[in-house]
């Protein structure tokens, strides 16, 4: 079984690389937690159903917080100097409201993988939604905006300092 929370294949040394990688496991835990909610309903909490909601666990309780710490400390001030404060507030707000629908589905998650309780999925399509908008904003705007503007040697600064946070 792949494991969602594995590193992506590029390196911190290529910072906005990563930052999309990271946007492409987002992409297939959502597609996970879409497929899971057509299968519970056929299948129950079975064995799948339960490693599946581990899989979604992992990836948004233990990447998807450092992917936005990575945004918010060097993608979003960097909008801001470049007069693109609007889009900055904007992704901020996404982080605020997808945290908070997060823990909202968290439970249900919890429950299923430890007790092989059936969890509501009524909002896991606006969750998915909500991510795939907040993707899509940063790849056609923020990050081409930001790699632009950014100076010789800014990147691999970023890259370090994405490196060495999660060293710890």
């Amino acid at each position: 079984m792949t494991l969602l929370h594995t590193p992506p294949s590029v390196g911190f040394d290529q910072p906005f690389e990563m930052l999309s990688a990271c946007h492409e496991r987002v992409q297939r835990s959502l597609a996970l937690l879409g497929r899971l909610a057509a299968h519970l309903p056929k299948a129950g909490a079975d064995p799948a159903a339960r490693d599946a909601a581990r899989d979604v666990l992992r990836y948004f309780d233990l990447a998807a917080p450092q992917h936005h710490e990575d945004e918010e400390r060097h993608v979003l001030p960097r909008l801001r100097a470049l007069g693109q404060a609007e889009v900055a507030d904007r992704l901020a707000a996404d982080h605020v409201a997808m945290h908070a629908a997060w823990l909202a589905l968290r439970p249900g998650l919890l429950a299923l993988r430890d007790e092989g309780r059936l969890p509501d999925t009524a909002a896991w399509p606006a969750f998915a939604a909500r991510y795939e908008a907040h993707i899509a904003l940063e790849e056609t705007q923020a990050y081409p905006a930001v790699r632009a503007a950014l100076a010789a040697g800014e990147a691999a600064a970023m890259g370090d300092e994405m490196a060495g946070r999660r060293r710890g």
